[in-house]
């Protein structure tokens, strides 16, 4: 896999997307967070169809490679969420390539996230520290994250 010029960074609101997008998008996230992870959840939660809500993702002459979620909570705090890759192109730096993207759309927003745990010094990259205890979510060890600038 090459991770050069041939890789196409998109980011738009969801409801910008065209059907066969936002499909391949949730295809990918059900795909690693239901089937690949085994965690039954739904998860088209709702939260895409938010007015503020955008997708980021990355293809590779049509195919998508890896995808993000951005929502607005309360307050105007920005959640980065849904960050998953396919798995034959997980260790190209694909993942990193959407964090730094989603920070720069963020720009000074307070910005937060929930770690899978062992995520959290990949996460603490992008500058986000630890924001409350570790908890369980279908299983899985998650801790809160925050960014502040």
């Amino acid at each position: 896999m090459t991770t050069g010029d041939d890789l196409h960074i998109r980011d738009a609101a969801t409801a910008e997307l065209d059907a066969a997008t936002l499909y391949r998008i949730l295809a990918l996230r059900s795909a690693v967070f239901v089937v690949e992870q085994e965690c039954a959840y739904l998860d088209p939660d709702g939260r895409d169809l938010e007015a503020g809500a955008r997708q980021l993702w990355i293809e590779l002459d049509g195919e998508l490679l890896a995808t993000l979620r951005m929502v607005t909570d309360p307050g105007g705090v920005l959640r980065i969420g849904r960050v998953a890759t396919v798995v034959p192109a997980r260790g190209a730096g694909l993942a990193a390539r959407l964090m730094q993207r989603a920070l720069e759309l963020a720009g000074s927003a307070p910005t937060v996230l929930e770690a899978q745990a062992h995520l959290h010094d990949w996460y603490a990259r992008f500058g986000f520290v630890r924001d409350g205890a570790e908890y369980l979510d279908d299983g899985i060890p998650h801790i809160p994250m925050r960014r502040s600038s």
